[in-house]
C-alpha cells in the first residue's frame, strides 16, 4: 500500500465562523458599500498603526494609486522605487501618470538601498515608494534622511507588512502614506481584494477619501476625476474580525521563523532571511530562502508534499512590458536579478505545527545531502 505523501500549504487563510457571521451581519443590516463597518475598519486600522487617519480602498494597487495622486504628481514627474516587488508597485506610478525610476535593494533588508537610491534621483523626482517586502521594514531612517534632505515624499509600500515594527512604530505610520494590501495570502486579508492608506495628514487623507470614491463632494457632484474603489462593507466587516488577531497571529508567524532558523542555521547552501532585533520586528508574511540550486530544491519539495512559490523570478524593470517602455535590460540592476534566481518562499502561516516545521527542514537537509552525493 502506497503512503499518502504529506501535504503542507505556502498559506493558509482561514473563513471561520466568527467570520461567517460578521459577513452575514454587514449583509442583512449594513449598507454594502460606505457602510458602519467600512468606516469602524478605516478607524480601528489608523489607530492600530498609529496614524490619525485610514482611507480604504479595494485593493493594495488602489491605494498606491491614490496616494500618488493626492500628493500632486504631475506628467514627466518621477518616483524612485524598487524592482523587487510586485510589478504593481511600479505600476501604481504610472497609473499616476508619473515615471518609475529604479534603486537596486541590498541583501540586508531586502530593501532598497538608500546610497543608491540618491544616485537615482533627478531633478524630477518628487517621491521615494520603498517597499516593506515580505513583512520586513525597509530602512526608514536612511530613506527618511534622503527625503527631508532632497524635499521628497515618502510613500510606504507596507502591503506585506501589516504590524511591522521600525524603532516602536508600526510602518505605514513614518511616511506622507502608507498603503496597504488585504490580498488573500497576506498577514490581514479579506475575500477577493481590499486595502487600505494611512496617514496623519487631514488633507491628504480627505483626497484620497474622495478620489476612492468618484471624486464626488455630494452623491451626484463630483469637483474631480476619481474612481470606484470602494471597499465592501462585507470584506470590512471580515477585515475587522482579522484586525482583531493580527498581533497574535503575527507573533505566531515569528515564532515558526526562530524555529527555521534553528533547524536550517547550518545549512550553508541557503541564505536565511533578515532576523529582527530590539527595535526591528518583522512579521514574515513570507520565509523567503536564497538557495543554490534552487529550482531543483523547489522540485525536490514539491515532490514531497511541501508547497513553495517564488516571489519574484522576474524583477519589475525586466517584466515584457518595462523592457519594452523604457529599454531595460539584463545587468541594469543586479541584486534584485541576483535575488530572482535564487529567492524560494517555503510555507509560512500561523497554523504550521512543529512537526509540519521539522518536516520541511529535514527535505531541504536532504536535497543538499542528495546533491552533494
Amino acid at each position: 500500500m502506497t503512503m499518502a505523501v504529506r501535504k503542507i500549504s505556502l498559506a493558509k487563510p482561514i473563513f471561520d465562523e466568527e467570520m461567517k457571521q460578521a459577513a452575514l451581519g454587514a449583509l442583512e443590516h449594513d449598507r454594502y458599500t460606505k457602510g458602519e463597518n467600512v468606516f469602524k475598519f478605516e478607524e480601528e486600522f489608523a489607530r492600530y498603526i498609529g496614524v490619525k487617519y485610514a482611507v480604504s480602498t479595494n485593493s493594495g494597487t488602489a491605494a498606491l494609486h491614490i496616494a500618488l495622486i493626492a500628493l500632486g504628481l504631475k506628467p514627466g514627474d518621477e518616483v524612485v522605487t524598487t524592482p523587487l516587488s510586485f510589478v504593481a508597485t511600479a505600476n501604481s506610478v504610472i497609473h499616476a501618470g508619473a515615471i518609475p525610476e529604479f534603486a537596486d535593494i541590498r541583501f540586508e533588508d531586502y530593501g532598497m538601498d538608500p546610497a543608491l537610491v540618491n544616485k537615482a534621483i533627478s531633478d524630477r523626482t518628487r517621491a521615494l515608494l520603498p517597499v516593506h517586502l515580505f513583512g520586513y521594514p525597509a530602512d526608514l531612517d536612511g530613506l527618511k534622511e534622503v527625503c527631508d534632505s532632497r524635499r521628497l515624499s515618502l510613500v510606504e509600500d507596507a502591503c506585506q507588512a501589516h504590524g511591522a515594527i521600525f524603532e516602536g512604530r508600526k510602518v505605514g505610520s513614518f511616511g506622507d502614506v502608507g498603503c496597504f494590501s488585504f490580498y488573500p495570502s497576506k498577514n490581514l486579508w479579506v475575500p477577493g481584494d481590499g486595502g487600505m492608506a494611512t496617514t496623519n495628514d487631514e488633507d491628504l487623507a480627505r483626497v484620497m477619501a474622495k478620489l476612492a470614491d468618484c471624486g464626488r463632494i455630494s452623491h451626484y457632484e463630483h469637483d474631480m476625476i476619481g474612481y470606484t474603489y470602494r471597499l465592501s462593507s462585507v470584506n470590512a466587516a471580515i477585515g475587522r474580525i482579522q484586525l482583531r488577531r493580527l498581533d497574535e497571529l503575527n507573533s505566531r508567524r515569528r515564532q515558526i521563523a526562530d524555529q527555521y532558523r534553528d533547524l536550517l542555521h547550518e545549512l550553508d547552501d541557503i541564505r536565511l532571511p533578515p532576523r529582527g532585533d530590539p527595535e526591528i520586528r518583522p512579521v514574515y508574511h513570507q520565509f523567503v530562502l536564497l538557495a543554490k540550486q534552487r529550482d531543483g530544491l523547489k522540485e525536490w519539495l514539491e515532490k514531497h508534499g511541501i508547497q513553495c512559490g517564488i516571489c519574484y523570478p522576474i524583477p519589475i524593470h525586466l517584466q515584457p512590458v518595462y523592457r519594452k517602455l523604457f529599454d531595460y535590460g539584463d545587468g541594469d540592476y543586479p541584486l534584485s536579478e541576483e535575488f530572482s534566481t535564487k529567492c524560494l518562499s517555503i510555507p509560512m502561516h500561523p497554523f504550521l505545527n512543529v512537526d509540519d516545521i521539522r518536516y520541511t527542514c529535514e527535505q531541504i537537509e536532504a536535497f543538499y545531502k542528495k546533491m552533494s552525493v
